[in-house]
C-alpha cells in the first residue's frame, strides 16, 4: 500500500510553507512575508505516531484571476487536492474569515475528500471566541495551532491520521531511491524536462525565467525502479541575483545537486554552451556528482549530417572537466529521446557506486607504470606502492606512493583515464587522494 497523501490548501500568506516546514522537520519551503511565494507543489516525507506519510505545499489560492502565473497557481493547487487523501485547509486566525476562505471551501467540500481544518497563527490559546467564525466555512471544527511555535500541532496530526487506513504498510522508499537533480540557468527547460520524464505537469512551465523557486522533489516509479526528481530553480549570475527569495533558490538548487546521485546538467541548445553553464557544471563537478549533459531544444536547432558532431566537440571544449560525462540531446516539447534519460541514469548511478577489488586496482597500477613510467626529479623517481578504493559515489582512491609532490597532475590524469579505460566510471568523477609511505611500510 502506498503512503498517503496529505495536501496542505489555502489562500496566499495564511501559513501554509511554515506549517509544512514544521512537518517535513527542515526548513524547506521558501518563507517569506510575500504572498505567492510556494507557486509549484513541494512534496517531502513526513512521520507521526507510526505513520509515514506523504505532505504537498502549494501555491495560496487567490479568487480573482491576477494574470497567467495566478491561474497556473491556482491549477497545481487543484492537482494536488486530486492528489491527496487527506486536505488540510489553513486559515489566518489574526485575519479572520475572507471571502477567499469561503471559495476554497467551497472547492474543499465538491472534492468529498476528508478536510482537517486548522487555524494558523493562534496566541491566546484560551480564547476559543476567535475560531467561531469558521464554523461558517461548513467544515470540521477548526483545530487551533501556531505552526511558527510548534503549537498544538500534536492534536491538529492526531486528527489527520484519524483519516488513514488502519491496515497501512510502512516502506523505507528514500533507502531504493535513485535521486536526480535537474540544474541550469533559468528558461532552459528544466521544469519542461521533468515534466517529459513524468509524464504529466507536475511543475508550473512558463517562459518568464525564474518561475520555479523551490527545489521540488517528485516521487515516481519507472519499470521496477523507484526515483526522486528534483526540479530546481535556475541558477543566474550573483550579480543578477536582487531579490533574497531568489538568493534562497539558487542555494536550494545548489543543495540539491549535492545531496543528488545524478544530475542532469541542461542546456539550451539554441544558446549554447555559456560562461555560466559553465560554472554551474564546475560546480557539479566539484561536489563529486554524477552528471549527464542534457542539450535541451533539440527541435529547434536546423541540423546536417555534421551538426551533433558539431556540438558534441564546441562541449567538450566548453566543458573540458566534464570529459567523463555523455551527451544527450532531447525536446521536452516534442518528448524525442527523453525515455532515454533514465536508462542513462541507471547505467551512470551504478558506475557511479562501483567497486573495484585491491587486487584489479594494482594490477592496473603495475602495468599502468611499466607501460608508462612516471617521471622524477633528478634521481629520484615517483614510486607507487599500493593502491586501494575507500568509497564510492564518486569513486574515492588511495595511492601511497614515495613522495606525492613527485606526482605530476599530467601523471595522475594518466592513472584516471587508465582507470576508466578498464573499469569505466561514466558519467562519475574519479578522486585520487596520495598519501607518502617509505617502501619499508
Amino acid at each position: 500500500m502506498t503512503k498517503p497523501v496529505v495536501a496542505i490548501v489555502g489562500r496566499p500568506n495564511v501559513g501554509k510553507s511554515t506549517l509544512f516546514n514544521r512537518l517535513a522537520g527542515m526548513r524547506k519551503a521558501i518563507v517569506e512575508d510575500i504572498p505567492g511565494i510556494t507557486r509549484d507543489r513541494i512534496y517531502e516525507h513526513s512521520e507521526w505516531s507510526g505513520y509515514e506519510f506523504i505532505i504537498i505545499d502549494t501555491g495560496g489560492i487567490i479568487s480573482n484571476d491576477q494574470g497567467q502565473l495566478a491561474v497556473e497557481i491556482k491549477r497545481q493547487a487543484e492537482i494536488a487536492i486530486d492528489e491527496a487523501d487527506v486536505i488540510v485547509m489553513v486559515v489566518d486566525a489574526r485575519e479572520g474569515l475572507t471571502t477567499e476562505d469561503e471559495m476554497i471551501a467551497d472547492i474543499l467540500r465538491r472534492s468529498a475528500k476528508p478536510v482537517v481544518l486548522v487555524a494558523n497563527k493562534v496566541e491566546d490559546f484560551r480564547s476559543p471566541h476567535q475560531l467561531y467564525e469558521f464554523y461558517q466555512l461548513g467544515l470540521n471544527d477548526p483545530i487551533p495551532i501556531s505552526a511558527a511555535h510548534g503549537l498544538n500541532t500534536n492534536d491538529f496530526l492526531d486528527e489527520v491520521i484519524s483519516y488513514f487506513p488502519d491496515d497501512q504498510e510502512q516502506s523505507d522508499e528514500e533507502g531504493l531511491s535513485t535521486r536526480i537533480a535537474v540544474v541550469g540557468r533559468p528558461n532552459v527547460g528544466k521544469s519542461s524536462l521533468v515534466n517529459a520524464i513524468l509524464g504529466e505537469e507536475r511543475v508550473i512551465v512558463s517562459d518568464i525565467p525564474g518561475t520555479t523557486r523551490d527545489a521540488i522533489d517528485s516521487h515516481f516509479d519507472f519499470g521496477d525502479n523507484h526515483y526522486v526528481l528534483v526540479d530546481t530553480a535556475g541558477i543566474r549570475k550573483k550579480t543578477r541575483i536582487k531579490e533574497a527569495t531568489e538568493r534562497y533558490s539558487v542555494i536550494r538548487a545548489l543543495k540539491a545537486a549535492e545531496r543528488a546521485e545524478v544530475v542532469l546538467i541542461v542546456i539550451d541548445a539554441t544558446e549554447g554552451v555559456t560562461e555560466q553553464d559553465q560554472r554551474i557544471a564546475g560546480y557539479v563537478h566539484e561536489q563529486g556528482r554524477a552528471s549527464i549533459i542534457v542539450v535541451n531544444k533539440w527541435d529547434l536547432v536546423a541540423k546536417d549530417a555534421k551538426t551533433m558532431q558539431s556540438f558534441d566537440k564546441d562541449i567538450r571544449e566548453e566543458l573540458k572537466f566534464l570529459a567523463y560525462s555523455p551527451i544527450l540531446y532531447v525536446s521536452a516539447l516534442t518528448g524525442k529521446r527523453v525515455p532515454k534519460i533514465l536508462e542513462l541514469v541507471d547505467f551512470i548511478a551504478e558506475q557511479h557506486h562501483r567497486k573495484i577489488t585491491t587486487s584489479d586496482l594494482n594490477q592496473v597500477i603495475n602495468e599502468a607504470m611499466m607501460l608508462n613510467p612516471p617521471p622524477g626529479a633528478g634521481k629520484k623517481k615517483l614510486k607507487v606502492f599500493y593502491a586501494t578504493q575507500i568509497k564510492t559515489g564518486p569513486p574515492t582512491f588511495v595511492l601511497f606512493v614515495n613522495d606525492d609532490d613527485l606526482m605530476h597532475f599530467s601523471y595522475l590524469r594518466y592513472l584516471e583515464n587508465t582507470f576508466r579505460q578498464t573499469f569505466g566510471f561514466e558519467g562519475s568523477p574519479v578522486r585520487f587522494i596520495l598519501r607518502n609511505r617509505s617502501s619499508k611500510e
